[in-house]
């Protein structure tokens, strides 16, 4: 996705998300969290000591949002206000380092059941901090553009606003798009 971080190893892809290798993802994901420099110290400043406790709850919260396991009680809003130094560069850095992991672990059609959502909160995280006027940085468009689903929009569909270049949703998320 990025040749200028390493790309995470290619395991065998799974056809279908299960709460086995959502588990194995999730402990890959944030193995490489924390070892990537700009973004271990964000999260080592809140999870020192609560890793443990942590990565359980990122499984739950995958799991309930890819295979609606639903038993994931939390406000991913909430949970992430408090973080102070957050940046659109750590936004960009834990999309690609999510991204790329999920695209080693799983077959296109089941690896876009985690990147949509993961795209979608990380959007919506960054509309919460940096208001309505946020343009999305050049590295993310790049990663909409590539998870951005590619169909023709059929003509019961036509009632809805024109998509945006790289917008994989039918309206835009966060503020300008890229070419606004």
């Amino acid at each position: 996705m990025n040749p200028s971080f390493p790309s995470a190893p290619v395991v065998e892809r799974a056809a279908e998300p299960t709460e086995a290798n959502i588990r194995e993802l999730v402990y890959a994901f944030y193995d490489r969290v924390r070892a990537d420099p700009l973004l271990s110290p964000v999260f080592d400043a809140t999870l020192a000591g609560r890793w443990d406790d942590h990565l359980p709850k990122m499984c739950t919260f995958w799991a309930s949002l890819v295979l609606g396991a639903k038993q994931y009680r939390g406000n991913v809003q909430q949970a992430h206000q408090p973080l102070a130094g957050i940046e659109p560069q750590h936004f960009s850095r834990w999309l690609y380092l999510f991204l790329d992991t999920v695209e080693s672990r799983y077959q296109p059609a089941a690896a876009v059941r985690f990147m949509e959502p993961a795209l979608r909160i990380a959007q919506s995280l960054q509309l919460s901090r940096f208001g309505w006027d946020y343009k999305i940085p050049a590295e993310q468009q790049a990663l909409l553009e590539r998870v951005a689903p590619k169909r023709a929009r059929p003509d019961d569909d036509a009632h809805l606003p024109a998509r945006a270049a790289g917008e994989p949703f039918p309206t835009r998320i966060i503020g300008k798009s890229r070419d606004e």
